[in-house]
């Protein structure tokens, strides 16, 4: 009677959420979040005269204000995914959403009443706050579907990894998450920040993963050494 050799099974390693470490990491994720749905009111166009193929506007490129930051929140939930696992980064995807939500409710509270009779910026602290309602809605879709793709595909690819190949699941989870991510947002925010048309929401979202992506890339070496880092200081992993 035969028998098949059968190949060990990869050494899948996750810590406990019972650190510091994880509580600051849920923490910054938070106010990554709530910052960058307040300047993404803000859109930025970047070039100068026009350049179309089609319907689609090449250029300029057109990006909103939480490019700038949000790419951030994916190297942390890469942090998390990593060292701590999908159930740790999809609680800190909930909490991260209360925290939108939260945020947005007392924009609007605060909005609605009237300022100090010496205070005369009503009309542009309202200018500036008053599609955070539409983006945070836009940005919790998005985020929510976004990072918990992040996270499955990441946690997924380590289940048959383990160890290895660190930057191919970084790099892939990263890809797979902004285009889900970027898609749902710009689908929601576009009108909020005047964006009409079938070519300037395609540069959008094209624009938006594509530098949102390259970001994340550039900063893969830091995001490499801070796993590093986080792993060895947990006594759980």
């Amino acid at each position: 009677m035969s028998s098949q050799a059968t190949s060990p099974k990869p050494d899948v390693r996750f810590a406990s959420t019972g650190s510091a470490h994880y509580a600051t990491i849920v923490a910054l994720f938070c106010v990554v979040l709530v910052v960058s749905n307040v300047v993404a009111a803000k859109p930025i166009e970047i070039g100068a005269g026009s350049l179309t193929l089609g319907p689609i506007q090449l250029w300029p490129l057109i990006i909103d204000g939480g490019a700038v930051l949000f790419p951030l929140a994916y190297v942390l939930g890469d942090v998390m995914s990593e060292v701590y696992g999908f159930r740790a980064t999809r609680r800190a995807i909930v909490t991260g959403f209360a925290t939108a939500l939260l945020a947005v409710a007392t924009f609007a509270v605060v909005a609605r009443i009237p300022g100090a009779s010496f205070y005369g910026n009503d009309d542009a602290f309202s200018a500036v706050l008053g599609p955070v309602g539409q983006i945070v809605l836009a940005s919790v879709v998005g985020y929510v579907c976004g990072q918990l793709t992040n996270a499955w595909v990441l946690t997924r690819m380590k289940a048959r990894t383990a160890e290895k190949r660190l930057v191919a699941r970084l790099a892939g989870s990263t890809g797979a998450g902004e285009v889900v991510d970027t898609f749902l947002f710009c689908a929601i925010a576009a009108s909020a920040i005047g964006i009409d048309t079938i070519g300037g929401f395609l540069n959008y979202f094209v624009v938006g993963v594509v530098f949102k992506v390259l970001v994340e890339l550039l900063v893969m070496p830091v995001t490499v050494q801070v796993i590093a880092r986080i792993k060895a200081a947990e006594p759980t992993y």
